[in-house]
């Protein structure tokens, strides 16, 4: 029996356009990423780094890109929170029936750009909705690493059996999934969190 739902964020809430970021740097005369800005960007991406030493580290490898240009760019994989997906987990915790939680790999441009774009109401009433609001920039762990989810069972005395989640990323549900834990590695360009009680998996 599912007792506890947590939620990536992106391609589940909010969409995302992946190759908006890449196609944008591309614009701006990045012709390849190499293994060290992937390296940087995992680093940020669990709060290794600042903000200010991430864009200082870019700025160093791309002089010629301003920092607004840059910070554009970075944020053009984020898109539209469409609303009846928030309704959808209003409803959800209002039902009182499952325990929610958020667990979602992120870095603090983007969650900034969100506040901003959504407003602080919407946000906060958003991030409301989940006993635990975890983000991989302050609890300095990502996934697909199984410590992530190690992590979360753990801290909240979660059963891996009574435990659902959805995310986007196959490789993230697998990892998830050898711990014991339900899945659903959902598809974003035609499947909606909306319709998860009419998921097999999570019947």
């Amino acid at each position: 029996m599912i007792k506890n739902i947590v939620f990536d964020f992106g391609d589940v809430f909010i969409n995302l356009d992946k190759e908006a970021t890449f196609n944008q740097l591309r614009t701006l005369g990045v012709t390849e990423f190499s293994i060290d800005m992937i390296e940087v960007a995992k680093q940020y991406e669990i709060g290794k780094i600042s903000t200010q030493e991430f864009l200082d580290t870019f700025k160093l490898m791309f002089p010629a890109i301003s920092v607004i240009d840059f910070k554009n760019a970075w944020n053009a994989i984020l898109k539209d929170f469409p609303l009846h997906r928030f309704h959808f987990l209003s409803s959800l915790v209002a039902s009182k029936k499952y325990r929610i939680f958020l667990l979602s790999n992120t870095n603090s441009l983007h969650i900034s750009w969100i506040q901003k774009t959504w407003g602080a109401e919407l946000y906060s009433e958003f991030k409301k909705c989940f006993e635990k609001f975890y983000l991989s920039h302050e609890i300095h762990l990502r996934k697909p690493n199984q410590d992530i989810y190690k992590f979360v069972l753990n801290e909240n005395k979660l059963l891996p059996q009574e435990t659902f989640f959805i995310d986007d990323t196959e490789e993230n549900t697998t990892t998830a999934s050898t711990l014991g834990i339900n899945v659903w590695n959902i598809n974003p360009t035609c499947e909606d969190v909306v319709d998860l009680f009419s998921q097999k998996e999570f019947n």
